[in-house]
């Protein structure tokens, strides 16, 4: 077992299969040194899509809960396209879209679920990343939070 999907273990996270893509386009990349994923949407760990909108329908806890789901489901796409999690050197970038109200404002808090996950997972020299986190209108399936990654793996 590696040493990544041994934290996921301690974390009580059992990787579900890879998600299926939702439309005509690849559900990763392997570019020279950099996996990159597509966005993955919060699901929970039998693909059930975590939906509504944060702020006013939703809270910022349900936020930070289903963006931690996107980043389980970002593992089992890197997990799917790598076969050893311990390929992955380092989280390069997360970018996160968050179906929020007009109003709310605390995007980066919602995606703190995200960045949590990968620390927990993957360490905090390996998790260090960049990324951003934004506010959208909606997402695909009414999902509350959608996140693609960037990893630098090994060859």
């Amino acid at each position: 077992m590696s040493e990544i999907e041994a934290n996921l273990v301690r974390l009580g996270i059992d990787l579900p299969p890879a998600p299926s893509a939702l439309g005509n386009f690849a559900p990763y990349l392997i570019d020279g040194a950099f996996l990159h994923v597509s966005g993955q949407i919060s699901a929970d760990l039998q693909g059930k899509p975590i939906t509504g909108k944060i702020g006013n329908e939703r809270t910022l806890e349900h936020g930070y809960e289903a963006a931690r789901f996107c980043a389980i489901n970002l593992l089992a796409r890197a997990k799917a396209a790598l076969g050893d999690l311990d390929r992955i050197e380092r989280l390069i970038k997360l970018g996160a879209f968050v179906n929020a109200e007009p109003d709310f404002s605390q995007h980066p808090k919602v995606v703190n679920g995200a960045s949590d996950l990968m620390t927990e997972a993957l360490g905090r020299e390996k998790a260090n990343h960049v990324r951003f986190a934004v506010g959208a209108s909606s997402l695909p399936s009414n999902a509350s939070v959608e996140i693609e990654a960037v990893f630098r793996i090994a060859g």
